[in-house]
């Protein structure tokens, strides 16, 4: 044997385990499948179970699990915590393979068997958790857009009442009492998420670097730190831009030309973070993004993917003041490459004026 292979499917009161083992010749066979609760308990009888079936103590044991909103989370926590290696992959990377290997069926056990497979058969990367601080700050940026999203939604709908030919005195007034409570809401939200960004020096200091670029605010900034752990786990900005969903996919074949497009297969809440921001930098004319969108603009004649390769640029901008614990200098930008490539910013670093690789 090889590898054994654990594939856990997860939903919110259970999950299915599979145990796999691939052998020399690529021959990949079920040992064990079992269905837990998602719960402590659950959880403890999993590791009795595994301790049965993995007779083989010194064979490498990988546990794929698939992204499930957040009901996976609890379980890899506690896996990681017993010392487990773990892989969370993403749900349409592992329907995609489930198709792939010819799984016409779909159930919760068949679904833990392919993905014990995909772990037996491929080398994927391993998660980590988040830091609490992190996961906190995620907590509250969400409950945010939550909150945004309800209020233009009865906004919309007051506006559609009040423009109605059977207007209703009495819905207007609650749908605007609705609305005076949610803007409350926010505005305790917005403050509960900058009290807690500025609570760590180390984290208050970058904050602030990156918020002295015109037209990007701390909640900008707090949803990105939230979605992304800080960046912590992205080694290149390649990652990033993919984990975004801002990564390019082509439709190419012979003959045939199809669009290019961000393939938005990554996480929404960054972009929807940036989708503003975006905006800001062609509004306050700063000169790195205005030169940028215009150039794009001038080479595409689309005003909206103008704007989405800003937001990408934008992106790598705060990964790469972050990382670097540098501030944007406006007043010294080198020349933009074509809106594939990683751009040129002017930087400086603690009074000293530098300027980071292209």
């Amino acid at each position: 044997m090889l590898k054994y292979s654990l594939g856990i499917d997860v939903s919110k009161k259970d999950f299915h385990a599979c145990l796999s083992v691939i052998d020399a010749n690529q021959h990949v066979k079920v040992k064990a499948s079992r269905k837990f609760s998602n719960n402590q308990q659950g959880f403890k009888e999993l590791l009795l179970w595994l301790g049965i079936h993995r007779r083989e103590v010194n064979v490498p044991l990988t546990i794929v699990m698939e992204a499930t909103g957040v009901y996976y989370e609890f379980c890899a926590m506690f896996l990681f915590k017993a010392g487990l290696q773990i892989a969370v992959v993403l749900p349409n990377k592992a329907k995609k393979y489930l198709q792939a290997i010819g799984l016409k069926t779909k159930n919760d056990k068949i679904d833990a068997a392919g993905l014990a497979r995909m772990g037996a058969e491929q080398c994927l990367e391993l998660w980590q958790p988040m830091d609490e601080f992190f996961y906190t700050l995620r907590a509250l940026t969400r409950h945010h857009q939550s909150l945004q999203e309800l209020k233009t939604n009865i906004s919309n709908q007051l506006h559609a009442d009040e423009h109605s030919i059977y207007s209703n005195k009495k819905v207007v007034k609650q749908l605007k009492k609705l609305i005076t409570t949610i803007e409350k809401e926010l505005l305790e939200t917005s403050a509960e998420i900058e009290k807690h960004l500025f609570s760590k020096p180390e984290i208050a200091e970058k904050v602030q670097l990156i918020t002295a670029i015109k037209g990007i605010g701390n909640i900008t900034v707090a949803t990105i730190l939230a979605e992304t752990n800080g960046f912590a786990l992205f080694r290149s900005i390649a990652q990033l831009v993919s984990y975004s969903g801002y990564d390019i996919v082509e439709n190419q074949s012979g003959n045939h030309q199809g669009k290019t497009r961000i393939s938005k297969k990554g996480n929404s809440h960054i972009r929807r973070a940036l989708h503003m921001p975006a905006f800001n930098m062609i509004r306050y004319e700063v000169s790195t993004f205005k030169l940028f969108f215009e150039r794009i603009l001038e080479k595409h004649h689309q005003k909206m993917k103008a704007y989405v390769a800003v937001q990408k640029k934008l992106l790598v901008l705060i990964y790469t003041l972050w990382k670097k614990n540098e501030a944007f200098n406006s007043n010294r930008v080198n020349t933009f490459g074509n809106e594939d490539t990683e751009p040129s910013f002017a930087l400086t670093r603690q009074g000293q004026n530098e300027v980071a690789p292209a």
